[in-house]
């Protein structure tokens, strides 16, 4: 008698292709979705209101995780005096919101934070005068800037203003007022391109 010879283990059913589709979104993307989201992104600059600081064209590296981390209740530096910041502007402003290909959205704006919550920002002569004392604005380029009364920045705002100081050249705090940070991207105080290296503060 023959003995029976044994039987060859079964073959592993090849993957299916929904399967192979699913470890390619957690392997590839799924990482890049949460980098960008929670960690840190690049901004395009479009516009003239911080000339001659940024100008149309540069590339920032935006950090997300001060705002995330923020949200989360974790103290930390952010945000700082003299960051420039990503947000969009207050969603009550006729300044908030604009037409691209037909289509109305609320763009991110990229200024300089003057003002953190709590402290008292007003325009006298030309200059920002914070806390009663005039602000050293190297980076501040020559213009006309319209006097405005003192006010206190609200908590949870912070109070920006484009480095292009001439008239017209900014949209920014004065015209809307205090900015809240739960409006803000998150500090993009380096560039990438075209001259890589941190933005002088």
């Amino acid at each position: 008698m023959t003995p029976a010879l044994p039987t060859p283990p079964p073959r592993p059913a090849p993957p299916r292709p929904d399967s192979a589709w699913r470890r390619w979104v957690l392997r590839g993307l799924l990482p890049v979705y949460l980098l960008s989201t929670f960690g840190a992104t690049l901004a395009r600059v479009d516009g003239d209101s911080m000339n001659d600081t940024l100008h149309t064209g540069d590339v920032l590296l935006l950090l997300k995780y001060p705002r995330w981390l923020r949200a989360w209740g974790v103290p930390g530096p952010y945000p700082r005096r003299g960051d420039l910041l990503i947000f969009k502007a207050p969603a009550d402003s006729e300044y908030a919101f604009e037409r691209l290909a037909g289509v109305r959205h609320r763009p991110y704006n990229v200024k300089r934070v003057l003002g953190l919550p709590g402290d008292t920002v007003a325009i006298r002569d030309g200059r920002v005068i914070l806390n009663g004392r005039p602000l050293a604005e190297s980076y501040a380029s020559e213009g006309y800037v319209a006097d405005q009364p003192e006010q206190t920045v609200p908590p949870g705002k912070v109070w920006v203003m484009g480095d292009n100081r001439r008239l017209g050249a900014s949209l920014d705090s004065r015209a809307y007022g205090p900015v809240d940070l739960r409006d803000a991207a998150g500090p993009a105080d380096l560039r990438l391109w075209p001259r890589p290296g941190p933005i002088p503060r």
